[in-house]
């Protein structure tokens, strides 16, 4: 169970993952060993799975970006999570409501590994069909 300074203590790794803990806990008004500890136990129970970074636009710059929206056989939508989870191409995967079942963000260096990417999906068991568009510009940063 994550309680109010937990989600505040989430909120701010959300935003820069890379917070010194004496800065969290300043800004949390706690003790650093009460950050650790709470951090630790985020992590032992799967709260947080990972602690990662986030590019700026300027960075990879000419990687090609795109979205592709898939709809799942019925029962097969776990399946298809696993199996497109592992991609290296995969950069987020969400599940939605609607026409679509999930919403796939891709990043690759060219077209053709882009290309390749899509095939995989497509060639995923339980998928029953896809929609893509490419991305061009980021228009925010947050």
């Amino acid at each position: 169970m994550i309680d109010d300074l937990d989600h505040r203590l989430l909120g701010i790794l959300r935003a820069n993952s890379r917070t010194p803990v004496a800065v969290l806990a300043r800004e949390l008004g706690i003790n650093r060993s009460t950050v650790t500890a709470r951090i630790d136990r985020l992590v032992d129970t799967g709260v947080i799975e990972a602690f990662t970074i986030r590019l700026g636009n300027d960075v990879d710059r000419d990687a090609i970006r795109g979205v592709t929206t898939v709809v799942t056989e019925p029962r097969l939508g776990q399946d298809v999570v696993r199996e497109i989870r592992g991609y290296p191409e995969v950069e987020r995967l969400h599940s939605t409501t609607g026409a679509w079942d999930l919403v796939v963000q891709l990043r690759c260096s060219t077209l053709s590994e882009f290309d390749l990417a899509l095939e995989r999906i497509r060639a995923v068991p339980g998928v029953r069909d896809t929609q893509t568009s490419l991305l061009f510009n980021s228009l925010t940063t947050a």
